[in-house]
């Protein structure tokens, strides 16, 4: 029995060494145990068993008279730089006070230093603060702000158009124009232009009114603000293809986020881990991952479907499809696990056919 029980705490890795016990009861447990395991085994076989070291015993044995510091990790005696339970204590109350709910940890720390409080550093705030657990008192009352923007139900009807800034190794500045569908994610149009004006933003407007034909009437398009966006060429073409033009708030809701999006994931998952040493090759990046992203990349808000099936409409026994081979394949796992085995499952498996076997053949 010793040696099923040492099996198991080595098995477990169970070693009070490196553990503490705060908890007087925990303490007097194991001296109790050790101490009748004392009549009949040696001091040093009892400590093995326990995995809990001699110098660590003797300490909890000299303690256990006069020490009823039951809530404390250490003895203070031992460790006298720790903080006091006077401290601690003061921390907590500021912490999860409703005075000082305004105020950051950081403001908070220097605070309670100000006051002659609580002198101690802040890291040592943010440590008991996460070890301990305390909760601010900062429940919202204001309602949220929402995460999802404006949202289409059709392609076409509503579009977002924006510029960004590249710029090359040599300090020369390439003015990205682009439009995107709200409704599938697709690029409708890009326009890479040496200066910024509002020939790019009228270009690829006219490709984009080329690629909705099939889409509903009177499209929004959705812009900011801009130079480039708001003067009379732009305003004759809206005009002139029935084009309704929205300026882009700092809210989600009327936000242009979803081309900010493109732009991002454009320059830091590829434009950037190239060399962008000419205008040439910039184009020709641009094209690439606009073509990737249009037809090849599947977006995750569309289950498996691409920008370019969404918007044309070809994609609806995409996610069917993944949904019935993720089944299949999840059932080919599970069979090629089960038949699979080693000499000892095989040699478990026959010894235990064989066990059953024997009672029938006893009944029969």
């Amino acid at each position: 029995m010793v040696a099923l029980r040492v099996a198991v705490l080595r098995a477990s890795k169970v070693k009070l060494d490196y553990e503490r016990l705060p908890e007087g009861d925990a303490k007097r447990i194991l001296l109790r145990a050790i101490g009748r395991a004392r009549r009949v085994l040696p001091l040093r076989a009892a400590l093995r068993i326990t995995r809990l070291s001699a110098s660590r015993y003797h300490g909890w044995c000299r303690t256990e008279a006069g020490c009823d510091l039951d809530d404390q990790p250490s003895c203070p005696r031992v460790v006298p730089t720790r903080l006091t339970p006077n401290e601690v204590e003061n921390m907590r109350n500021m912490v999860e006070s409703d005075d000082h709910r305004h105020m950051s940890l950081r403001a908070l720390a220097l605070h309670a230093q100000r006051i002659g409080k609580v002198l101690v550093s802040l890291s040592t705030w943010y440590r008991l603060v996460r070890t301990a657990g305390w909760r601010r008192p900062r429940k919202r009352v204001y309602p949220a702000k929402p995460k999802v923007g404006i949202r289409a139900e059709a392609p076409g009807e509503l579009l977002h158009l924006d510029v960004t800034i590249i710029r090359l190794l040599d300090g020369t500045r390439a003015y990205l124009h682009g439009v995107i569908d709200n409704y599938s994610r697709r690029i409708l149009s890009w326009s890479l232009e040496e200066r910024l004006g509002s020939g790019g933003t009228c270009r690829i407007l006219r490709e984009s009114v080329l690629q909705l034909k099939n889409c509903p009437d009177h499209p929004i398009v959705m812009v900011d603000s801009g130079s480039e966006n708001v003067n009379g060429a732009v305003d004759d073409l809206l005009d002139g293809e029935e084009l309704t033009r929205v300026l882009a708030q700092v809210e989600i809701t009327f936000s242009n986020s979803m081309i900010e999006a493109f732009w991002r994931s454009l320059k830091h998952s590829w434009l950037y881990l190239h060399s962008l040493d000419s205008f040439a090759a910039l184009r020709r990046l641009i094209e690439f991952y606009v073509t990737a992203h249009n037809e090849v990349m599947p977006h995750s808000a569309f289950q498996g479907q691409t920008p370019d099936e969404v918007f044309f409409g070809i994609g609806d026994d995409i996610t069917e499809g993944l949904a019935e081979s993720r089944d299949s394949a999840r059932k080919k796992r599970m069979k090629e696990n089960r038949s699979s085995g080693c000499g000892v499952c095989v040699g478990e498996t026959s010894s235990g056919a064989l066990l059953l076997q024997r009672p029938r053949s006893r009944m029969s």
